[in-house]
């Protein structure tokens, strides 16, 4: 090769070098800017003083790619709570640029898996995000006890690696786990208030997850603004009751439908125990149809659904999972995905919905 090819060779190869220098300068700077902008986020403080419901996990035990475990974060004002702690929530909750380290204090509906088989890395997460020195308030009814005892037990030692790694200045020891404070309900009523002060109220009632008790569902209300989640229950005479008059009925919903055909399926594929599972469930949950019914007898201005069974893969099939329940129920009816964010001000009947993910 003369001496004119290897000087255009070293021209080519220093120009390509120089441009792979000048790019990688450039996503190194834009990747400082995206991370600094995702640690300083705060996108419910843009939002006006109100009630602010974050879905962090519309799912079920199912495996779905559009939708984690139950989990539904609250916003009163700019206080932080959590209910339910189903895979993947947490994770979420820092997907949606919100801080775990904030979270006020969590509510569990009842300790079937999948409401509480995210609870760990919750804990964790709200330990290590801030450096909280105090542990999380986690309430429930009869059993939470147990559930927080294995819960921290397992997590004991990676209590200590992380003490040992980063020091007790960042991750306090006496910030780790939980505290349960967990609740009777008053046998005239079926139904305690929680937590109150002066612009905020949460009560929890009972429902109907038989054989699963106690199961409960909770209501929220703030400076004249009303949500009531109805935890898993079969279609119930109390979470109507409850649900009077509120602005949004966040409902779990199964489709009987659906759920008929994985069992067909089953029997046909032959795996008797999941065709066993299938017929089950459908006794203890509420139908799209039922949601709608309590919505239209309660008078409630919004009914969103979650905990979805089964997976909806496609919105195509949406009008298949709701059925007749717009024709039942006149009000707005959305069904719930990971990333929904209902926002309802102070001093409004206003209901909006915007994303987060």
């Amino acid at each position: 090769m003369n001496n004119k090819k290897l000087l255009f060779v070293y021209l080519i190869v220093t120009v390509l070098l120089f441009s792979c220098s000048i790019k990688n300068k450039i996503l190194v700077a834009v990747a400082k800017k995206t991370i600094e902008s995702n640690l300083s986020a705060n996108p419910i403080a843009k939002l006006p003083d109100g009630l602010h419901v974050v879905l962090c996990g519309t799912g079920s035990p199912f495996p779905d790619e559009k939708r984690m475990g139950p989990c539904t974060v609250v916003f009163a004002g700019q206080r932080m709570f959590v209910f339910d702690a189903g895979t993947g929530g947490s994770r979420n909750i820092s997907r949606m640029k919100l801080n775990n380290g904030n979270i006020e204090a969590l509510f569990l509906t009842h300790y079937h898996s999948d409401h509480i088989d995210g609870l760990g890395e919750l804990m964790l997460q709200r330990w290590v995000s801030v450096g909280n020195s105090s542990p999380l308030p986690i309430y429930g009814p009869q059993g939470l006890d147990t559930v927080i005892t294995g819960i921290m037990q397992a997590y004991s030692l990676d209590k200590n690696y992380r003490i040992s790694h980063h020091g007790n200045a960042t991750v306090p020891s006496t910030g780790f786990g939980a505290i349960p404070k967990s609740f009777k309900l008053d046998s005239a009523t079926n139904k305690i208030v929680v937590l109150q002060d002066k612009d905020l109220e949460i009560s929890s009632f009972l429902v109907d997850h038989s054989p699963i008790e106690p199961a409960v569902g909770y209501k929220i209300t703030y400076k004249g603004r009303s949500i009531v989640i109805s935890g898993d229950t079969k279609k119930n005479t109390k979470v109507l009751e409850e649900s009077k008059g509120v602005d949004l009925l966040l409902h779990e919903a199964l489709s009987p439908y659906l759920v008929g055909l994985i069992e067909e399926s089953a029997v046909k594929v032959k795996r008797p125990n999941l065709q066993k599972i299938m017929k089950d469930i459908v006794n203890y949950h509420t139908s799209p149809e039922e949601a709608a019914e309590i919505a239209r007898e309660a008078k409630v201005n919004t009914l969103v659904f979650h905990h979805i069974v089964p997976p909806l893969p496609t919105s195509l099939l949406e009008p298949i999972f709701l059925g007749n329940s717009k024709q039942i129920f006149s009000g707005k009816i959305h069904i719930g995905l990971d990333g929904d964010i209902i926002s309802l001000p102070t001093g409004s009947t206003k209901i909006n919905f915007s994303r987060l993910l």
